[in-house]
């Protein structure tokens, strides 16, 4: 498979290769069946002479980045995988994130497509097609074409395919981990107020957070270290000397027996190498199940957005994709007093998680607990008699459900985490998630980097 971004920048400083053949690679990758449905633009030749003139000593030296559909790149349209913004004005100028990641040598490769306003965990999208999973450790996936997971998703099969090192996305409720998880890859959530949100499309200001899909774990340190303009601090401690405790609340709910036998099997791995890890309840997760009973905050906050787009939607007939219009809609009957509520009663649950949390270097979860759906089981298609629509959504709305359940409770804690997978060849794509709360970020970063050794080597 294809190697990681440390070990092709590795191979251009030594002289081994040049970044342009290794882009040239990338873009074969771009246009071939599996990145089909990834793409929503490419930008190919300005990608070729970005990293023909990039310096070998730079972070990126010249290799290939994809960037999902919500950031502005000057010169071209931010669309956000939508029709209503299909003749939005182009960028004037690149978002902070892409900037930064030009800085470092990045060759942008294109736009990845993603769910349409970045509202949905399961990755499909009627009006452009749903990219499929691909494992980026052992391969295409086996049957069926699933889900490669939302809401980044085409920035997910970019990466897991060889099309790009690293996959610029968000993370409203679990957008960059959910993905890596259905597609053998590594996502980082940062702390969200560690990286800029301007000169994208927002879905939830509150809760949005621009970070990266990678695929290994030092990859996105390098991509976190360039997107928030920082230096992660290495620790010199070993795995048996972190304090890791595994909360067998909430997270376990009707868990796939697939998922809970590598996760379990991963924490043994763990455990025969010296980790010192713990079950613990947490009951303050029980407040998660009614803190939204009066709405969300990506409901509230993006219908505020969307309100003109809806009626230029209406007035130009260019539909929103029906489950994501009905999302939005819901924050229309939200109040100012549920609003402003939901942020304190937020604020609140962050201190008792906190105060809970303490005593722990990481907490280790499932990603998420189910395995890829099958895309034919939730995607929309022209021509389904309405029996078999009914069905699909409703698989679309279950499975949405809990592709986000795990993931969003690290958004609500302004925390950090990080998906890295733990499933072995001949298993569906299994990820192991590692989080804290905020600012824990080198801790995560670094704990996730011996977690990933040790289940190599097992």
């Amino acid at each position: 498979m294809h190697s990681d971004l440390c070990s092709a920048l590795a191979n251009v400083r030594s002289g081994e290769c040049r970044a342009t053949d290794l882009l040239q690679a990338a873009i074969e990758t771009a246009r071939s069946p599996v990145c089909k449905h990834a793409f929503a633009q490419t930008l190919f030749d300005s990608a070729m002479q970005s990293a023909a003139r990039a310096a070998p000593q730079l972070p990126l030296a010249g290799l290939p980045v994809s960037v999902k559909d919500l950031f502005d790149i000057e010169g071209t349209r931010t669309a956000a995988s939508s029709l209503v913004l299909a003749d939005a004005p182009l960028a004037t100028q690149d978002s902070p994130a892409v900037a930064r990641l030009r800085a470092a040598g990045a060759a942008i490769i294109g736009r990845t497509h993603m769910v349409e306003f970045a509202y949905s965990g399961v990755g499909t999208n009627p009006h452009f097609g749903t990219p499929a999973a691909f494992d980026a450790r052992f391969g295409a996936l086996p049957g069926p074409a699933r889900v490669s997971g939302g809401s980044s998703s085409g920035a997910a099969v970019s990466v897991a395919s060889g099309a790009a090192y690293i996959g610029l996305g968000s993370d409203t409720g679990g957008s960059i981990r959910i993905p890596a998880a259905l597609c053998g890859l590594v996502g980082f959530k940062n702390t969200a107020r560690l990286t800029p949100t301007a000169g994208t499309v927002p879905l939830s200001p509150t809760l949005d957070t621009v970070c990266a899909i990678t695929r290994s774990v030092r990859d996105a340190i390098v991509a976190h270290e360039i997107l928030a303009a920082r230096t992660v601090t290495r620790s010199a401690c070993g795995i048996a000397d972190w304090r890791l405790a595994v909360p067998r609340r909430l997270f376990f709910d009707d868990i796939e027996p697939a998922v809970a036998h590598a996760f379990e099997r991963s924490l043994e791995q763990l455990r025969a190498a010296g980790a010192q890890i713990v079950d613990i309840d947490l009951p303050e997760l029980d407040t998660l199940l009614h803190i939204n009973d009066h709405g969300s905050f990506s409901g509230a906050e993006s219908y505020a957005w969307h309100r003109p787009l809806l009626e230029r939607a209406d007035a130009l007939g260019r539909p929103y994709d029906p489950r994501i219009r009905s999302r939005i809609e819901r924050g229309a009957s939200m109040t100012a007093a549920h609003y402003i509520d939901l942020h304190n009663a937020r604020n609140a649950w962050i201190a008792r998680m906190e105060r809970a949390l303490a005593g722990y270097d990481a907490l280790l979860s499932p990603t998420v607990p189910i395995l890829a759906p099958r895309i034919d089981s939730v995607a929309p298609a022209e021509g389904l008699d309405a029996a078999v629509d009914a069905e699909r959504d409703a698989g679309f709305q279950r499975a949405n459900h809990l592709l986000l359940r795990n993931t969003a409770v690290v958004n609500m804690l302004d925390g950090c985490a990080l998906s890295l997978p733990c499933h072995q060849r001949g298993e569906l794509p299994v990820g192991m998630m590692v989080w804290h709360g905020p600012l824990r970020d080198d801790a995560v970063l670094g704990i996730s980097l011996q977690i990933e050794r040790i289940l190599a080597s097992s």
